[in-house]
C-alpha cells in the first residue's frame, strides 16, 4: 500500500512540474518571438524558423537543456540589424549568449541583468551605444563579458567587482572614459583583461597586482599616465603585456625576465619609458614579440637576442638606442623573425653580410634614420619574403645591388637620403608588387630606366635630387596606379613630357621642377582631374599655359616660374581653388586678370614678367609705346 501511494506522490510531483514548467516555456517562446520583432534586417532569413509552430528548442541559434529552457542562443555573424530586445531578460535559463558580430544598435537593456544564470555573454563587434548597464553586476555568474568593438561610452562600473567568478573580461575598442576603477583588483579570478582602444584616464591602480591569475593585460591605445605600478611586474602568470600607446613613463625593472618569465608579448610602445632596455628580457626565451618603439631608451641593445628563436617581432625603432649594426648578426638565430624594427636610433656600422641569413619569414625590415654607412650588401636579395624594406636617412654609398630585384614581394623600397651612386637597376623593374619607391636625395646617375613602367601598382614614386639625365620615359607616365606623387625634381632631367602624362588620372602631386625640360605643357595633362599640385618650375617650358588648366579644378598649388613660357595668363585660373600660384620669371604678357585668386597677392607671384599689366589703361600705354618703338 504505501509503494502505491509513494508512486501516487511521485506522478503528482511530475504533474505539477509539468504544469509550473509549461507556462515557463511559453513565456521562453514568447521572448525569442519578441526579439525577432525588434530585428530590422534578416537578410540571410536565418529567423525565418523562428514562430512556424514549432519548439523554440528546433529554431536556428536556439539550444534547450533537458528541462526544455532555452539555455544557449547563439546569432552571431549572421549580419542582423535592430535592437537587442529587452524581453532578453525573460530567458531566466539561459546561461551563454552570443550576439557578436552583428548590427546591433542602441543601448544595451538593463534587463539582461536578470539573467542570473548567465555565464557567457559575447557582444562584441556591433553598433552599440550608451553607458555599460550597472545591472550586469547582477549576472554573478558571469565567466566572460566581451563588449569589445562597439561605441559605448561612460565609465567602467565601480561595482564590477561583484563578478566574483569573472575570469574573461573584453571591454576594448569603445569609447569608454574615466580611469580604471580599483575594484578591478578584487576579481581574483580574472585571468583576461582588455580595455584596449578607449579614452581611460589616470594612473594604472596599483591593486591590478592582485590578481594572482592574470595571463593577459591589454591596455593600449588609451591616455592612462604615471608609472607602471611595480605590483604588475611581480605577476608571474602574465604571457601577454601590452600598455602601447599612452602617456606612462619611468624604467622597465631590470629583473622584468626574473619577474615574468612566462612573457610572450611585451608591447610598451609610444610611451615614454627611459633607461635602458633590461638584459634579462632577453632571457625570456619563449618571448615571441617585443615592441618598445617611439619611447625614450637609451643604451646598446644587451645580448640574448640570438637565443629567443620563437621571437616574431622585434621593434626598438625611434629611441635613443647607441649601438653596432652587430645586432642584425645576433638576430639571424632567430629563425622565425617576421619583423625588425632598428630605425630611428643611433646605430652606426656597415649592414653586414649575414643580413641575408636572417629568418626566411621576415617581412618587414626598417633599419632607416641611423648613421649606418657602408654597401647595401648583395646577400640582401636572399629575403626574398620582404614586403618592406627601408634603410633611408644614413650614410649608404656605393651602387644599389642588382640583387635586389629577388625581392618580387616587396611592396615598399625606401633607400631615401644616403650617398648611393651608379646607376638606378634596371631590374627594379622587376618589383612589380611596389606600391612605393624612394630613392630620392642620393647621387645616382644615369637615365631613368624603362623598366620602371613595369611598376603597374606604384602609388608614388620619388627620384629627386639625384644626378639623372635623359628623357623621362614615356612608361613612366602610363603608371595609372600613380595615385600620390611622381617627383623627379632636381635632376639634369631634359627632352619634352610626352603626351602619355594624361594617363596619370588619379595622382595628386606631379613635381618635375629644377631639371632641363623643354618644349610645351602638354595638354593631356589637363586628363589629370586629382592633381593637386604641379610643379614645372626652373625648367626651360616654352609656350602658352593652356587655358584648358582651369578644368583642373583640384589644384591648390601650381608652380611654373622660371620657364620661357609666354602668352596671356588664362582667366580660367582665377575659379581654381588654389593656395599658391607662381608665374614668375617668365615671358608672360597682356592684363593680369583682377577677379578669385589675383585679388589675393600674399600667394600670388608674377615678379619677372614685365609685359604683364594690371589695368586696361597700363596695358593700353604699353602696347601703343611698343607700336611707337617699332616705327621708330
Amino acid at each position: 500500500m504505501s509503494t502505491l501511494v509513494h508512486l501516487l506522490l511521485f506522478f503528482l510531483f511530475l504533474l505539477s512540474a509539468s504544469c509550473q514548467t509549461t507556462p515557463i516555456k511559453h513565456k521562453d517562446r514568447e521572448a525569442l518571438l519578441d526579439l525577432k520583432s525588434f530585428i530590422t534586417n534578416d537578410s540571410s532569413g536565418v529567423l525565418s524558423s523562428w514562430g512556424n509552430g514549432s519548439s523554440p528548442c528546433t529554431w536556428t541559434g536556439v539550444l534547450c537543456n533537458h528541462g526544455g529552457r532555452v539555455s544557449e542562443l547563439d546569432l552571431r555573424g549572421l549580419s542582423l540589424v535592430g535592437r537587442i530586445c529587452p524581453s532578453i531578460g525573460n530567458l531566466s535559463a539561459l546561461h551563454s549568449l552570443y550576439l557578436q558580430d552583428n548590427n546591433f544598435v542602441g543601448n544595451m537593456p538593463n534587463q539582461l541583468g536578470l539573467l542570473g544564470r548567465l555565464q557567457m555573454l559575447n557582444l562584441s563587434g556591433n553598433l552599440l551605444t550608451g553607458n555599460i548597464p550597472t545591472s550586469f553586476t547582477n549576472c554573478t555568474n558571469l565567466l566572460t563579458l566581451d563588449l569589445s568593438r562597439n561605441t559605448i561610452s561612460g565609465n567602467i562600473p565601480s561595482s564590477i567587482h561583484l563578478l566574483q567568478r569573472i575570469r574573461k573580461l573584453f571591454i576594448g575598442k569603445n569609447n569608454l572614459d574615466g580611469s580604471i576603477p580599483p575594484s578591478i583588483g578584487n576579481l581574483s579570478l580574472l585571468n583576461t583583461f582588455d580595455v584596449n582602444t578607449n579614452n581611460l584616464t589616470g594612473k594604472i591602480p596599483e591593486v591590478l597586482g592582485r590578481l594572482k591569475y592574470i595571463q593577459y593585460i591589454q591596455l593600449s591605445l588609451n591616455n592612462l599616465k604615471g608609472f607602471v605600478p611595480l605590483s604588475l611586474y611581480n605577476l608571474s602568470t602574465l604571457t601577454f603585456f601590452a600598455f602601447a600607446k599612452n602617456d606612462l613613463s619611468g624604467e622597465i625593472p631590470t629583473d622584468i625576465g626574473f619577474r615574468l618569465p612566462n612573457l610572450r608579448v611585451f608591447h610598451i610602445c609610444f610611451n615614454k619609458f627611459s633607461g635602458p632596455i633590461p638584459s634579462s628580457l632577453h632571457n625570456i626565451t619563449e618571448i615571441e614579440s617585443i615592441r618598445m618603439s617611439n619611447n625614450l631608451l637609451t643604451g646598446s641593445v644587451p645580448p640574448g637576442l640570438n637565443g629567443l628563436h620563437n621571437l616574431t617581432m622585434y621593434n626598438i625603432g625611434f629611441n635613443h638606442i647607441s649601438d653596432t649594426t652587430n645586432i642584425i648578426k645576433d638576430l639571424t638565430n632567430c629563425s622565425k623573425l617576421q619583423f625588425i624594427a632598428l630605425d630611428e636610433n643611433l646605430i652606426e656600422g656597415s649592414v653586414p653580410e649575414s643580413v641575408g641569413n636572417l629568418s626566411g619569414s621576415l617581412v618587414k625590415l626598417y633599419l632607416g634614420g641611423n648613421s649606418i654607412n657602408g654597401q647595401i650588401p648583395a646577400s640582401i636579395g636572399s629575403l626574398t619574403s620582404l614586403t618592406v624594406l627601408n634603410i633611408s636617412y644614413n650614410q649608404l654609398s656605393g651602387s644599389i645591388p642588382s640583387e635586389i630585384g629577388h625581392l618580387r614581394e616587396l611592396t615598399v623600397l625606401g633607400l631615401a637620403e644616403n650617398k648611393l651612386s651608379g646607376p638606378l637597376p634596371v631590374e627594379i623593374g622587376s618589383l612589380t608588387a611596389l606600391t612605393t619607391l624612394e630613392i630620392n636625395n642620393n647621387e645616382l646617375v644615369g637615365r631613368i630606366p624603362e623598366a620602371l613602367g613595369l611598376l603597374q601598382r606604384v602609388l608614388s614614386l620619388d627620384l629627386s635630387s639625384n644626378k639623372l639625365h635623359g628623357d623621362i620615359p614615356a612608361s613612366v607616365f602610363s603608371l595609372r596606379s600613380l595615385s600620390s606623387v611622381l617627383n623627379l625634381s632636381h635632376n639634369s632631367l631634359s627632352g619634352g613630357l610626352s603626351g602619355t602624362i594624361g594617363q596619370l588620372e588619379n595622382i595628386i602631386a606631379i613635381d618635375l621642377s629644377d631639371n632641363l625640360l623643354n618644349g610645351s605643357i602638354p595638354l593631356s595633362i589637363m586628363q589629370c582631374r586629382s592633381l593637386q599640385t604641379l610643379s614645372l618650375s626652373r625648367n626651360a617650358m616654352s609656350g602658352v599655359i593652356p587655358d584648358s588648366i582651369g578644368n583642373l579644378r583640384g589644384l591648390q598649388i601650381l608652380d611654373l616660374s622660371s620657364n620661357k613660357l609666354t602668352g596671356s595668363i588664362p582667366a580660367s585660373l582665377a575659379n581654381l581653388p588654389l593656395q599658391l600660384l607662381n608665374l614668375s620669371m617668365n615671358d608672360l604678357n597682356g592684363l593680369v586678370p583682377s577677379t578669385g585668386i589675383f585679388e589675393n597677392h600674399s600667394v600670388v607671384f608674377l615678379d619677372g614678367n614685365p609685359k604683364l599689366c594690371y589695368s586696361r589703361l597700363t596695358c593700353y600705354h604699353s602696347q601703343y609705346s611698343s607700336h611707337r618703338r617699332s616705327l621708330w
